[in-house]
């Protein structure tokens, strides 16, 4: 087992460049199956739910070279057969995606029931709603997930709630399918924006993206085509925040400002500064943090995988905080380990109260999923003394390299191996 140790106290200052996005590239991977021919794809993560992403591919029958610098050239010509790697698909909740690209390319799929971060009640209910008003039938054997359509034929889906999982497997599904597919109440996020763009990049034709209704007409081919994926939103948020709670000085760089804006505005209401640039933006801090409200939305509003990574940073803030959970039920699984750092937080439902305090101490903590992780870094690298975080494959899922870009910035932080110590769950989506 692999573990983080953080001697805290330091400012973050320095220059930091971010990775492509991991909510897009777990979309866009499994999207390659679509075309007929090569795709080379860059900015791509080296992340553990990529490199998972590529193993389901190359088990398949695809043939995927590394070339280097986070490009790859991924040829999906080669997979025959329209089922899933049973234990690669349990290890992550994106898994899902290949039951949308199966289905719009072979019309039938395959898959074991995601794994991933256990945040609560995901049911894949909305994705098989979509499914069938497109002509498919679904049921559930073994833990497998069976999809079949003898045709795919366009349709008007309305999605009882957002759902980002369901948007993006809608749009897998009807590129190929005939006629044309309206998808109403679509989620909104920037990696949504990305697929498409991806798709169309291939010969698709999609229309709405960024909205809450997308059109997709179906066409009967797609070609390869090469792709640079958008900076990850998230891992530029948590470098922000970190360097917020550090007081420090960073220029975090390869980022969309627009993308940020959600966070950039509570960042300034809790004190921080931050100035935008064309691609990158600064964060520093001068003054006194001061308390907030928060409340998790879809996009545009702010995002919930950003709200334990500023949950931390309120710990630090004057006054009283609250913060609103309205995505996922069970995302608040981090208090406990922040308490341990000597955090002032209480939860009820899906309301958490945080009451700042002077400094937060170091302490033996476990990530509990991937965000939570994220927040156990900031408390860590803000705290006194030292912290040991436990379970970091967790983190490793949706950071490339963060110790070692945190330690470019100045943290005293190191990852250790421990043999024997712990054995890994199956869940590590």
């Amino acid at each position: 087992m692999d573990k983080f140790i953080i001697k805290g106290g330091k400012p973050l200052e320095g220059e930091v460049t971010i990775s492509g996005a991991k909510n897009a590239v777990v979309a866009i991977i499994p999207a390659v199956i679509l075309a007929d021919g090569p795709c080379v794809l860059e900015n791509i993560p080296e992340i553990s739910d990529v490199s998972i992403s590529l193993r389901i591919l190359y088990e398949m029958g695809a043939d995927v070279q590394n070339l280097g610098g986070g490009t790859y050239r991924i040829d999906a010509t080669g997979i025959k057969e329209p089922v899933v790697p049973y234990e690669l698909a349990r290890h992550m909740r994106a898994s899902y995606y290949f039951l949308g690209t199966l289905l719009g390319k072979f019309h039938k799929a395959r898959v074991a029931m995601p794994g991933g971060c256990y945040l609560g009640d995901r049911p894949i209910d909305q994705h098989l709603k979509a499914f069938s008003a497109l002509g498919a039938t679904c049921s559930l054997d073994n833990g497998m997930v069976d999809i079949n359509a003898g045709m795919l034929i366009g349709n008007q889906i309305y999605f009882d709630k957002i759902t980002v999982g369901g948007t993006i497997n809608t749009m897998l599904a009807a590129c190929k399918a005939t006629g044309l597919t309206v998808i109403e109440n679509a989620a909104k996020e920037p990696h949504i924006v990305d697929l498409a763009n991806f798709l169309n990049s291939m010969g698709a034709d999609i229309m709405g993206a960024g909205t809450d209704v997308i059109k997709v007409r179906g066409v009967r081919s797609l070609k390869g085509t090469q792709y640079a994926v958008i900076p990850d939103q998230i891992e530029a948020g948590t470098y922000m925040v970190a360097a917020a709670a550090t007081r420090g000085n960073v220029l975090i760089k390869n980022v969309i400002p627009k993308h940020l804006e959600s966070i950039t505005q509570k960042l300034a209401k809790i004190g921080v500064n931050v100035e935008e640039f064309d691609e990158s933006v600064r964060i520093s801090v001068d003054g006194p943090l001061v308390k907030t409200s928060v409340k998790t939305m879809p996009h545009p509003g702010f995002p919930t995988d950003m709200q334990p990574q500023i949950s931390a940073l309120l710990c630090l803030a004057e006054g009283t905080s609250i913060v609103t959970e309205d995505i996922f039920s069970n995302r608040f699984r981090y208090v406990d380990e922040l308490r341990r750092m000597g955090a002032d937080i209480s939860v009820e439902g899906k309301v958490a109260v945080i009451e700042g305090v002077d400094h937060l101490k170091g302490a033996p903590v476990t990530a509990p999923d991937l965000r939570a992780g994220a927040a156990l870094v900031i408390a860590g690298l803000a705290a006194s003394g030292v912290t040991e975080i436990d379970d970091i494959y967790h983190i490793e899922r949706g950071y490339e390299n963060i110790e070692k870009k945190l330690r470019a910035l100045g943290a005293d932080i190191v990852k250790k191996s421990v043999p024997g110590s712990s054995v890994r769950k199956v869940e590590v989506g």
